[in-house]
């Protein structure tokens, strides 16, 4: 677990619940507009009319207030900032399909281990009419006493009415980032010292050059990454990259 996480989780639990959300915005699809709601930190909240995905719930179900009950939940690794079984259980229905990779699975009790769709790096799955494909995320250097080691958690690639979507999951500016194709909106982590910094994060967004990109996940040990500076440094390096920065910390 990653210490500083472990007392930031206990906060989180406690006051996002009455947190004020940062406005959702829209994203035009063949299905219908997707809502994308930040929530706080790495969890978001993707609406289309009919289907509703959480993407690593935590802090309890009354952070989901006022949200339909997940069809699909994405969770991206074994840290309590990503997978969160009380919330888990809270939050999910009978018929709520959770996709996550083996190493998710192996620490869930049983009820929930049950319902889970594995998705080991590289393969890809269907779900309720959206193509889910695993991206790998890890630390570099490549170490077996890495926070996050190669093929334990996922990053997802989510295909949803003719859009690309990829959600980076804890990871640095590894060569699958950097290989990405045609991603129209992407989420990228950027915190030290668990994942990478701001100009590793801006520098791997060059290489795949999706057409929009929020920063989230930035909160690391000493406080909040500079987000407004990877934006400057994005846009400076392609004009035709959108930088989209949202409140993934909101107050109570």
């Amino acid at each position: 677990m990653k210490p500083f996480l472990l007392s930031f989780l206990s906060v989180l639990a406690i006051s996002t619940a009455f947190a004020q959300r940062d406005t959702p915005d829209e994203l035009p699809t063949s299905k219908g507009p997707l809502t994308i709601q930040p929530l706080v930190h790495a969890t978001m909240v993707l609406t289309l009319k009919n289907l509703t995905i959480y993407v690593d719930p935590t802090g309890g179900a009354a952070n989901y207030t006022g949200i339909k009950p997940p069809d699909l939940i994405f969770i991206t690794d074994i840290h309590g900032d990503h997978m969160d079984p009380a919330t888990l259980s809270a939050v999910r229905t009978s018929s709520t399909i959770l996709v996550m990779p083996k190493a998710v699975a192996d620490k869930l009790p049983g009820d929930l281990k049950a319902k889970a769709v594995i998705l080991n790096n590289g393969e890809t799955t269907t779900q309720a009419g959206i193509t889910i494909t695993a991206i790998p995320m890890y630390n570099l250097p490549e170490s077996p006493t890495a926070m996050h080691t190669k093929g334990r958690g996922n990053g997802y690639v989510l295909g949803i009415g003719g859009k690309n979507i990829y959600i980076s999951g804890d990871t640095q500016g590894i060569p699958e980032m950097r290989a990405l194709k045609n991603i129209d909106v992407a989420f990228v982590c950027m915190n030290l010292p668990y994942t990478m910094d701001v100009n590793e994060a801006a520098d791997a967004v060059l290489a795949f050059k999706p057409k929009e990109v929020y920063p989230y996940h930035y909160r690391g040990k000493d406080g909040f990454s500079d987000v407004k500076a990877f934006k400057a440094k994005v846009e400076a390096g392609n004009k035709n990259i959108k930088v989209i920065l949202k409140n993934w910390y909101p107050a109570k």
